[in-house]
C-alpha cells in the first residue's frame, strides 16, 4: 500500500525552468494577460484560490506545485528585476500520497492574485499528472496483495515526464522503476532485465546473453532474464537457471498477447492460451521446481492491469512480481482551481463555494 510522505521535497529537486515559469511561457495565455492587467492598473485583490479534483485518488505533484509557487510567484520590479512573492502568500496543502476524496480541497493559496495568477496552468498540470500515476500504481499495488510491482511505462510516454512520474510511482508503492531518471528524486537507480535486444545481439541465444550479463552485473543487481525470445518459456527458463545457478534471481515472462507459448500447445482448449496467462506461469514454475530451481522468482509482464493482476491473485497464480507498463499512464485525474474568497468575502462562480479542509497544513 502507499504511504503518504510527511515531509516535502525541496524546490531544487525539481530543476524547474524558473525564468520560463515566471514569464508564463508554459501557462495559458489568459492567465498571463490577467497578471499583466492587474499589475498595470494597480488592482491587487487578496484572493483565496481553492484546488480540488473529483475522484477517489491519491494526491501527487503537490510538492512540485508548491515549488512553482516558491520560485515563480512574484512580480517584475524596476528594470525587470524579479521580486519574489512567496513570502506574501499564505499556502496550505495536503501531502504527497495522501488519500483524497472527490471535491476535497487539497491546496489553498491566499494573497495578491497578481503574484500567482500566471501559475495556475502549471501547478494544476503537475497535480493532474502525478495524481494519475499515483492512483493507477496504487490500484495495481492493492491488486497484487503485497507482491512487488515494477514500474515499466517509460517507453510508452515522453522521456521528459520520467522523473516526476517515477517519484509518484514510488510514493504509491512501486518497488522498482526502470530508469535512473524515474528514481532520481529519492536517490535510487533503475532496475531491469536481460532484454530481448541483448539476446538478439547474441544470435538469439538467451543463455549466452544471460551469462554475459550476469558476469558483468551480478554484483550490482538482481539478475532477471526475459525467457520468451524463442516462445518456449519453460524450457528457456530452466536452461538459464541451469547456466546461472545462484546468480539468477528471476525470469520474466513477456509473451505477446498474439502468441501462444510452446509449453501450452498440448493443453489448449479450455482457456485463452495467448500471452502471459495463469497456465503458462504454472508451467514455468513447475519446470523450474522440477529442475531444482525453487529459488528462481517469476516476474509476469505484458498487458497487465489492476484487473488482470487481481484475476491472477484470485487464482493464486505463482507469480512473485508484476511488471506493469502502459496501463499506469492511461486515464485522467484533472484538478480545478477556483477563486472562492476575495478580500475576505465569498466570491466564486456559480456552483462553486469555499470548502475549508481541516486536514490542510500551512506550508512554511
Amino acid at each position: 500500500m502507499s504511504a503518504a510522505t510527511r515531509t516535502r521535497l525541496a524546490p531544487e529537486v525539481f530543476r524547474l525552468p524558473v525564468a520560463r515559469l515566471r514569464e508564463g511561457y508554459y501557462s495559458d495565455a489568459y492567465f498571463v494577460y490577467t497578471k499583466q492587467l492587474l499589475e498595470e492598473v494597480g488592482h491587487h485583490p487578496r484572493v483565496l484560490m481553492q484546488v480540488f479534483q473529483k475522484q477517489h485518488s491519491l494526491l501527487g505533484g503537490i510538492d512540485e506545485a508548491i515549488a512553482m509557487l516558491k520560485l515563480a510567484a512574484g512580480r517584475a520590479g524596476v528594470g525587470g528585476r524579479w521580486i519574489p512573492g512567496w513570502d506574501e502568500l499564505d499556502v496550505h496543502a495536503l501531502y504527497e500520497g495522501d488519500a483524497i476524496e472527490p471535491w476535497e480541497t487539497v491546496l489553498t493559496i491566499e494573497g495578491d492574485y497578481a503574484l500567482f495568477a500566471h501559475l495556475e496552468t502549471v501547478y494544476l498540470g503537475s497535480l493532474a499528472r502525478r495524481s494519475l500515476i499515483m492512483r493507477n500504481v496504487n490500484a495495481v499495488v492493492r491488486a497484487a496483495r503485497g507482491k512487488p510491482i515494477l514500474y515499466f511505462p517509460a517507453r510508452h510516454d515522453h522521456w521528459h515526464v520520467q522523473t516526476g512520474d517515477g517519484w509518484a510511482a514510488h510514493v504509491a508503492g512501486a518497488i522498482g522503476v526502470s530508469t535512473d531518471a524515474q528514481a532520481s528524486w529519492w536517490g535510487g537507480r533503475g532496475v531491469g532485465t536481460v532484454p530481448h535486444g541483448l539476446i538478439a545481439a547474441y544470435g538469439g541465444d538467451t543463455v549466452a546473453a544471460a551469462l554475459a550479463f550476469a558476469e558483468r552485473f551480478h554484483d550490482e543487481m538482481n539478475i532477471t532474464v526475459l525467457v520468451d525470445f524463442e516462445n518456449d518459456s519453460a524450457r528457456t527458463a530452466v536452461a538459464v537457471a541451469d547456466a546461472l545457478g545462484p546468480r539468477l534471481w528471476g525470469v520474466r515472462l513477456d509473451t505477446s498477447e498474439r502468441m501462444v507459448d510452446r509449453s501450452l500447445i498440448d493443453s489448449m482448449g479450455e482457456f485463452d492460451p495467448r500471452g502471459v496467462n495463469p497456465q503458462l506461469v504454472a508451467n514455468v514454475r513447475a519446470a523450474l521446481d522440477a529442475a531444482g530451481h525453487e529459488h528462481v522468482k517469476i516476474v509476469a509482464s505484458g498487458g497487465f492491469t489492476a484487473a488482470k493482476i487481481d484475476h491472477f491473485e484470485t487464482l493464486a497464480v505463482p507469480v512473485d512480481a508484476y511488471g506493469v507498463g502502459s496501463s499506469l499512464i492511461r486515464g485522467q485525474n484533472d484538478y480545478t482551481a477556483d477563486v472562492v474568497l476575495v478580500d475576505g468575502r465569498e466570491c466564486s462562480k456559480a456552483g462553486r463555494s469555499y470548502r475549508p479542509n481541516p486536514r490542510l497544513e500551512r506550508v512554511d
